[in-house]
This record gives C-alpha cells, sequence and structure tokens, in this order.
C-alpha cells in the first residue's frame, strides 16, 4: 500500500538504479553464490570476469555484507562478478586467481575499518576476527584497502583500481590516523587508486560500471556524485569552476578591527561602548543615556523632544554595482560548479587548527541538497596533486532500497567456508554473519550525528527506507530459507532501530539544511517523529505464521522513542527478550554536549516509560545502558560522578567501551587538536579537555569498573588527589572500600577471549543473588562459581 512512497521528499535528480540497459552478459543468468575460483566460473560458463571484487571480509552472501550487495547489484546490470576474499597479500600471485577482470577492480578493506578491526583501543593486536571463518585474526593486512589496492596494480597494471567500503570513505581526504598518532594523506594518494566511492556506493558504483563498459577511460570520469580522484594542475577537466577558499566559507579567525594605537586604554573601551572599571560598567551606561540627546528636549523631559536632532542623520543602505545584479543581488557562483579549497595536507599536518578548521568544513558540506565538491592540495612543486572530492550521494529511494535488498542473496556463507557436514557452525563459523543471520535491515543512515559515530560520514544523515512489503518478504524469506531458523527474528533495524520513516517535514529545509544533527541540541521542530509505520511493521512482522519472536538489537534512540509512548509500549511488550541495550553515553554535561548526545534526564524519561510497560506486562526486564570512557571533554571529575550514578542505580558494568578515534569523526578531530569543531574555529577558540596518556585512560576506565577490587588502588589514589577522600570508606554511600581483598591475577572478559587482562579479580568476589548486574555486552550475568560473570551460560540462558 505505501510501497513507493519515500521518508524523505528529498529531490532525487538521479538516474535510477533500474533504468540502465543490462549488459550483455546477464544472458548467463543469476548464480547461486558469486564465484571465487576459476572452477566456478567454468560451471558458470564464463571465461573471464567483467569485475573483480577484492574484499578484507569472508564472503556471506547477505545484504549486511558490504561486498555481497555490491556483487549482487553489478550482476542485476548484467556483468560478471568474482570474489577474491580475504587473499594472501604477501604477492600479487593470489590476486590472479580469477584472471585479469575486463572493466575493474572493486577494492574494499571490508565491513569494518582494518585498523580498527586489528586493534583495540588501547592499541593492543586483536587475537580474534569477527568476520573470518573460525574467528582467527590475522587475516587481512594493516590498511587493506591499501595493500590490496597496490597487489591488483601488480597483478593487472592496466586495469583500473576502483576502491569503496568504510575505510576508504573514512580517509578520503588527509586524516587524523590513531595507530601512528599523526596525520595521513588521502587514501586516494596513498592507494593511487584511480577512483574512490564514499558511502553506500550503489549508485556511483553502477553509473561508473556502465560508462566503463562503453569504453569511457576512466581518468574522464570526473563528474559522478560520491566520488574521490585525483587532479593534476594542467588537467583540462578542470576549467570552468569557481574556487572558493574555505576560510571564506567557515573563516578560522574573528576579523579584528584595527585599533588606533594612540588611544588609551580607557579611550578604546569608550570607543566600544564600554567601560575600564568594572563596578562602572552599569554606572557609565546609565549616565551615557542620561546624558544622551535624548534625555531631555525642550520641556526637559526624557523622550518627549519633537524636534529633530541635528546631530542624528539616517543611514542610507546603497548597493555595490560591481558585486550586484540588475536585481541587485550578489552573484553567487552556481554550487554545482563550486569546490572549496581546504587547507592542504601539509598545512593540516602542521597546524592543528587548520585541521580542525578542515574538519569542520568538512561536515559542513554533507548535505546531498546544498553540498559543494571539495578539493585539497598534496605535495609541492612537480609532485603537487589535487585531491577533488564530488558532493555526496543522492540518498536512494524507497523503491530503489527494495531492488537492493530484493535481490537474490543466499543468504549463507559461501560453501567453501563449509566442514566436512556442509556446516558453518563450529570451527568454521564466521560470527559476524552468526550476529546478522537472522536479522533484518529495514534502512539506511541517522541524523543523530554523535561526534564519536562515523555513520553519518559513511551512510548520511538522510534516512533511506525500505517500503513495509519489502521487510515482510525477507522475513518470509528468512523463516523459509535460512536453515537452523527457530522463530525468532534477531533483530529489526539498522543503525538506529527507531528511525525508520522518520525525516524532515519540508523538502526545502532539507535541502537546504547544514546541521549536524536533527536531534541535538533538542529535537528539531522540522523533524517528523511519528513511529507508526514502525509500529505497524512490528504488529505486521510477528503476525506471521512462523513468526514467534521478533527482537530489537539495534540501538534505540530513547530521545526520539520518548515522543510516542506508543512506540514504548509496543517495543517493551512484545520486542524485548529481557535485555534493551540504549547509549546514554555518559551522565554529565561536559562530555556530552562534546558527543552531541542528550541530558540524563531523557534516560530517565525513557526508564520510567520502560519501566511502567514492562509492569504492565508482566514481565522482568531491564535497560543495559551503555558508556564512553575517555571520550574528549570528559575530566576526572565527570568519571567520578558517572561511577557514583553508576553505584547509585546498582549498575556494575563488564565490558567498558573506551573511546576510540576513528578516521574523520568530529570527535577525533577534537582528541587530535584540543579543538572544538563544533563552533567556529579560532586559534583562541574553546579547548577541549583530552584524555590521553595510558595512566588517564585506564583512570577513566577503571571509574566505570568501580566495583572491581583491582581497580581500587588507582582509584583511591586519584580519589585522594581530586580531594574526594570522603567516598573511600566501607559505606553503601562510599564508591570503593577501605580494604583490599587479595587477588589472583586471572581476570578475564565474560565474552572476549581478546580482552586485555586487568591484573586480576577479587577472590572473595560472588554474585549477590537478587542483585542486577550487567555487562556492557548487554548478556545476563551469570554465577559461574568462580566469581566472575560466565559468558557461555549467560548466552545459553538468552
Amino acid at each position: 500500500m505505501n510501497a513507493l512512497v519515500d521518508v524523505s521528499f528529498f529531490p532525487r535528480a538521479a538516474k535510477p538504479l533500474t533504468s540502465y540497459r543490462k549488459f550483455w552478459a546477464a544472458r548467463f543468468g543469476v548464480a547461486k553464490f558469486l564465484p571465487m575460483s576459476r572452477e566456478e566460473m567454468n560451471q558458470l560458463g564464463w571465461d573471464s570476469c567483467d569485475i573483480i571484487l577484492v574484499t578484507g571480509d569472508a564472503y556471506v552472501d547477505h545484504p549486511s555484507f558490504g561486498m555481497a550487495v555490491i556483487g549482487r547489484m553489478l550482476e542485476a546490470q548484467g556483468f560478471r562478478v568474482g570474489i577474491i576474499a580475504q587473499p594472501d597479500w604477501q604477492s600479487a600471485e593470489p590476486f590472479k586467481a580469477l584472471g585479469k577482470p575486463n572493466l575493474f577492480w572493486g577494492v574494499t578493506a571490508g565491513n569494518m575499518d582494518s585498523m580498527i578491526n586489528r586493534y583495540t583501543a588501547d592499541r593492543k593486536i586483536r587475537s580474534d576476527d569477527a568476520y573470518t571463518p573460525g574467528d582467527v585474526g590475522g587475516k587481512r593486512p594493516d590498511r587493506a584497502a591499501i595493500v590490496y589496492s597496490q597487489r591488483c596494480r601488480e597483478a593487472f597494471k592496466d586495469v583500473p583500481i576502483v576502491l569503496g567500503g568504510i575505510e576508504g570513505s573514512l580517509r578520503r581526504i588527509a586524516h587524523y590516523d590513531y595507530w601512528s598518532d599523526k596525520v595521513r594523506r588521502s587514501i586516494v594518494v596513498d592507494a593511487k587508486c584511480d577512483l574512490l566511492l564514499y558511502g553506500n556506493a550503489e549508485r556511483a558504483l553502477v553509473e561508473i560500471a556502465h560508462r566503463l563498459a562503453a569504453r569511457e577511460p576512466v581518468e574522464k570520469i570526473t563528474d559522478v556524485r560520491g566520488t574521490a580522484f585525483v587532479r593534476r594542475s594542467d588537467d583540462e577537466s578542470r576549467t570552468g569552476w569557481f574556487e572558493i577558499d574555505s576560510t571564506s566559507v567557515d573563516e578560522p579567525g574573528r576579523v579584528e578591527s584595527q585599533v588606533n594605537p594612540y588611544l588609551t586604554t580607557s579611550e578604546q573601551a569608550a570607543g566600544q561602548g564600554g567601560s575600564c572599571a568594572k563596578e562602572d560598567g552599569n554606572k557609565n551606561a546609565i549616565k551615557t543615556i542620561a546624558n544622551s540627546d535624548y534625555s531631555t528636549g525642550a520641556k526637559g523631559q526624557l523622550g518627549l523632544n519633537n524636534e529633530a536632532n541635528p546631530v542624528i542623520h539616517p543611514l542610507t543602505f546603497v548597493p555595490n554595482p560591481s558585486l550586484s545584479t540588475g536585481l541587485g543581488k550578489l552573484k553567487v557562483p552556481p554550487r554545482d560548479r563550486s569546490v572549496i579549497r581546504l587547507p592542504s595536507y601539509e598545512q593540516v599536518k602542521s597546524d592543528p587548527v587548520l585541521y580542525a578548521h578542515a574538519n569542520r568544513v568538512l561536515h559542513l558540506e554533507t548535505n546531498p541538497g546544498n553540498a559543494r565538491a571539495l578539493v585539497q592540495a598534496h605535495g609541492a612543486g612537480a609532485t603537487a596533486r589535487d585531491v577533488w572530492i564530488t558532493p555526496p550521494p543522492i540518498p536512494l529511494t524507497t523503491a530503489e532500497m527494495d531492488f537492493v535488498f530484493d535481490l537474490p542473496y543466499a543468504r549463507s556463507p559461501h560453501p567453501s567456508y563449509a566442514d566436512a557436514q556442509g556446516s558453518h557452525d563450529g570451527s568454521t563459523k564466521i560470527p559476524a554473519w552468526e550476529m546478522i543471520r537472522f536479522s533484518i535491515n529495514i534502512m539506511r543512515g541517522c541524523f543523530g550525528g554523535c561526534t564519536f559515530c562515523s555513520i553519518t560520514e559513511h551512510e548520511g544523515r538522510i534516512i533511506q527506507s525500505r517500503s513495509e512489503d519489502s521487510v515482510i518478504r525477507e522475513i518470509e524469506d528468512v523463516r523459509d530459507k535460512v536453515k537452523g531458523f527457530t522463530g525468532t527474528i534477531s533483530d529489526l533495524g539498522g543503525p538506529t532501530a527507531n528511525m525508520y520513516r522518520l525525516g524532515c517535514k519540508s523538502p526545502e529545509i532539507e535541502a537546504a539544511c547544514r546541521k549536524p544533527s536533527c536531534v541535538y541540541p533538542g529535537i528539531c521542530q522540522n523533524l517528523s517523529t511519528s513511529h507508526d509505520p514502525l509500529i505497524q511493521i512490528y504488529r505486521r512482522g510477528r503476525a506471521l505464521k512462523g513468526i514467534k519472536k521478533i527482537l530489537i538489537g539495534s540501538g534505540v534512540r530513547y530521545d526520539l522513542a520518548v515522543q510516542s509512548p506508543e512506540y514504548v509500549k509496543e517495543l517493551v511488550q512484545h520486542h524485548v527478550g529481557g535485555y534493551l541495550k540504549i547509549a546514554p553515553e555518559h551522565t554529565e554535561a561536559g562530555p556530552l554536549t562534546k558527543m552531541m548526545k542528550p541530558g540524563i534526564g531523557t534516560y530517565d524519561k525513557f526508564k520510567t516509560l520502560f519501566d511502567k510497560f514492562t509492569l504492565e506486562a508482566g514481565k522482568k526486564q531491564f535497560l543495559i545502558p551503555y558508556f564512553i570512557a575517555a571520550h574528549p571533554g570528559t575530566s576526572d571529575e565527570d568519571m567520578m560522578n558517572l561511577a557514583l550514578w553508576l553505584k547509585k542505580n546498582g549498575f556494575r558494568a563488564d565490558q567498558v567501551q573506551t573511546f576510540y578515534p576513528s578516521p574523520m569523526a568530529t570527535a577525533t578531530a577534537m582528541y587530535h587538536t584540543g579543538r572544538n569543531p563544533l563552533r567556529k574555529i579560532t586559534h583562541d577558540s574553546e579547548t577541549v579537555d583530552i584524555v590521553r596518556g595510558e595512566k588517564r585512560r585506564r583512570l577513566h576506565k577503571a571509574f566505570l569498573r568501580y566495583h572491581d577490587a583491582n581497580n581500587w588502588p588507582l582509584l583511591r589514589e586519584a580519589l585522594k588527589a581530586m580531594g574526594r577522600a570522603d567516598l573511600i570508606g566501607n559505606g553503601k554511600h562510599h564508591l570503593i572500600p577501605t580494604f583490599q581483598p587479595l587477588l589472583d591475577g586471572s581476570y578475564a572478559s565474560a565474552r572476549h577471549k581478546n580482552a586485555t587482562a586487568t591484573g586480576g579479580t577479587a577472590l572473595a568476589s560472588k554474585v549477590q543473588p537478587g542483585r542486577l548486574l550487567t555487562q556492557h555486552t548487554g548478556l545476563p550475568p551469570r554465577d559461574t562459581g568462580s566469581g566472575r560473570l560466565g559468558g557461555n551460560a549467560a548466552r545459553k540462558a538468552r
């Protein structure tokens, strides 16, 4: 009934994905799995591949895996697509396994950034990889997108390389790299790719594939939205563009008037309407009014002067003829031919203020409706080149979203990963697939704008939703086709569970808006917050035959949820499996303003509704709040107050999330520069408290795990230094006790085998019956008899 109605009325002046004439190879039909070997190609009757995709993930033919979506989309356009998954990067030979691609290489590091996948927030190497069979780590190189691109070039030098995925998307300009602690060049330069596609790239990739198939040179493809590429100074395609200096878009400093050096301090203050004396400020202001020409008239009364004052002359504004048209309006270069020049790589590398400024301008130019192209110089002299970034891609319509998700996915890993019994369990299990095996993605994008998150930079702020009928069809497919399905859909969500079909009420405002968030500092009055379509899809989904339960595993934006108590009731009474994860992230205003998250009072409102509807349903259900330690803008006192809040509310976080500076995020710019890009950047603008150094980061983590005896010595030392020794004692109102139990040095995470050991746990620590313990992972706690929470038992209990 509503299949073609978009959540957003954003003007989509783009060629539909389904309007292209299919490539001649469509005659080969649809493959059950895209081939990963010559033998599979022979079975399909192929002599070569038109496009070969190289990925750092195992190949899982599921719409939650980017390579599967891109591969099936290109297949639907008629191209023969092969996949090389997790190749040995030590030489170019594994990249020749499928032969030479006829059109181009498609390269990605995978669903995750390879550095985040490989290293913890403390820069320690992980021993596991959820996107690899058997959860084995080390199957992809560091900076995989760069390494794969180099090997593809070695394998077949003359084949174009198109780089994509989140690793390329978040490194499209010069960016701070947390792991090397320095600013790196754009990945376009380092990978030496021909084109980089950022964001969800179906629209751009389909256009590029057809243009390359029509024998158009890749270096001539410079007009596709959502792409980045290198241009030399003598490139003819750069003519006809209006170049705008980024400092005119967002000046990195105030324009100060010239001060007359011969004026005294008092005269300067008087010229600005002020006074040097603090106590004279108000008196002088009153005196100025009293002595003004308005004070006394012919009758000696204030304001009763009817005679014109000859000293006062009205201002007359005359338009500058050199800057105006016949209509008197300023000539503005057309946005589609305007390019903003950011400070060069060399400048942002050496000047943190310019880095923060460039980051701010980048985020101001992310709305597809008004964003302009960006350019950033790399190098100088003979090696100089510009990295050009075209405006963001036009969001997909609802019909196009349905087309993407209705493609013939096998919804399982490639058969080559199966064990002798054809199963993908046990030693061949791919944890990332297991997690989304029975889940449904209903939308893309997020307008939350959280500064520590990269979803907005990758998928955009405009919500792209599927139709209700498309979602129901996928639920039925999972029920009927996916092996091991027992009747429970593990998730019906997306980047945010309850942003389905939410969007701006006005197309004009949506296309012109430059705000980084639609819900901070408060919910925009132009944002539609109706959850009715989501409630309808929940009800229709759980009414299907064979569906016992639909859980919501994606995070819920609770400040939006409280706008619809009916939605909260529907969620709590039908779609919570005992625990619901939400993310207040902190309780204190300091870090929350740097995160662009609502105050803890909004969490309290949601919890009130959650408890009310839980009680009405006669269930025992609990909220699992997520918190971040060591986020920019967080003081030691902020973490202490958060720990007190946790203890007051009976929370004990087992897994602690420490701030992880991902490339291009606003919070990462804060971490690197110590400035706040949410406001205009100047050399004397607001500074941000940055949590650096192992000891201070450990302290902030320790506050979140205040209940762990291993952390008590560190916390005692810190509390004494902070003048809060009153929080050390053996009473209920104290944060930590005065005594120190013996430690056995055997603490391990309840879930992740690769967690960093913290030096042991209390021997006498036992789970107290009836007391609520919570884990950051959202898993219910269980007493294993060893004084630690049992992760396996908890998983089985669910």
